[in-house]
């Protein structure tokens, strides 16, 4: 929900259409790079996950914050927080930052990230007097190439440091190899000399796939995912929650059945007979991956990705790490929801919402 709060005659309250001009102005005062457009301006006002405050004495806006709340996941961003600077030193930012974190607790979130350009000490020191700490850097991150510090706070009540396993974060380069993506990022978790490449991608694909999937190209099964990665010299298990053909449920013609029931036992065949994998049947618990990520394993996971944009689709992600609250993963493919690399990268998912997911 979305309340007008005050403090001291500054008034705290949403953004309207009205304010896209003043805060345009606002914009070009504070920032001579990166700057948001009218065009988006327009679209956080309108936005079912933006939070837009504006900061207002009388009838002058002195500043906004914006805050993008990421779909079926426990995290928010904070994208943008400005004061004009005749109002610094008055509080506005810090007051604007803390009713956004108010905002996005409520509405179920419980971390907020930011990007804060690495020479910007005034913001830094802001940032980290709010309780938020440095967790990563990122190089040429801004127009004129300089470097942004990642910060992150938890904005509820629990303070919990997840087991995060560095993992770097690739993304997939077409619509059906997430299971590629994922498994070269659990791998080069493990292994830093191994290239994270397309060639690599497409070759796990070819080897992994299950030919048909629920439509176009198909994705790739466990098994065969097992197969790459054992061929990589990495000792495997996989676990099954089912003995049947995997994905065949999701093909109407008896034809594609019978191709997805002979690959299933190809790769069944396959994985039996190799050194490095061994297979398990049952339902994975969270404490099993748990389990797994503090004895060194690196983990991958099979998703419906209902919860973070509705299609039910079948998509591989990584695990980076686990809390009491939350599980974490690298999700290899930018949505429109979720369109920048930075947002797919540990990304804290509640236990339960992974729950229904996996």
């Amino acid at each position: 929900k979305l309340m007008a709060l005050s403090s001291n005659e500054l008034q705290l309250r949403p953004a309207l259409l009205s304010d896209v001009d003043t805060l345009l102005s606002i914009e070009a005062r504070c920032f001579d790079l990166d700057r948001l457009t009218r065009r988006s301006f327009r679209h956080w006002i309108k936005a079912p996950h933006g939070l837009l405050l504006v900061a207002e004495r009388g009838q002058q806006l002195l500043g906004y914050g914006l805050v993008w709340c990421h779909q079926g996941t426990r995290l928010a961003r904070l994208y943008s927080l400005a004061s004009l600077p005749e109002a610094r030193g008055q509080g506005i930012a810090r007051q604007l930052l803390t009713s956004l974190e108010i905002m996005a607790s409520e509405l179920g979130h419980l971390f907020m990230r930011l990007e804060v350009a690495k020479h910007n000490q005034q913001a830094i020191d802001l940032y980290e007097r709010s309780g938020y700490r440095i967790f990563g850097e990122i190089s040429d991150y801004y127009e004129d190439h300089s470097d942004a510090l990642r910060m992150q706070k938890t904005i509820t009540h629990a303070e919990a440091e997840a087991l995060q396993r560095k993992t770097p974060w690739y993304q997939q380069t077409t619509n059906f190899t997430c299971g590629p993506a994922a498994l070269m990022m659990a791998m080069a978790s493990l292994d830093s000399k191994l290239e994270m490449k397309q060639t690599l991608e497409l070759d796990i694909w070819r080897q992994a796939t299950s030919i048909f999937m629920t439509s176009g190209h198909g994705g790739c099964h466990p098994l065969g995912l097992a197969l790459a990665a054992g061929d990589h010299d990495f000792e495997t298990q996989v676990w099954l929650n089912t003995h049947d053909t995997l994905f065949v449920d999701g093909v109407r013609t008896p034809n594609k059945k019978d191709v997805l029931t002979v690959v299933h036992q190809q790769f069944l065949e396959r994985a039996q007979a190799h050194p490095n994998i061994s297979i398990n049947y049952g339902d994975i618990n969270q404490q099993h991956i748990d389990h797994c990520l503090q004895n060194g394993y690196a983990v991958i996971v099979l998703i419906s990705t209902y919860q973070l944009d509705g299609k039910k689709a079948p998509h591989w992600v990584t695990v980076t790490g686990i809390d009491d609250q939350c599980l974490y993963f690298h999700d290899p493919d930018p949505t429109e929801i979720n369109p920048l690399a930075i947002d797919c990268q540990y990304l804290p998912i509640a236990r339960a919402d992974f729950e229904k997911m996996s």
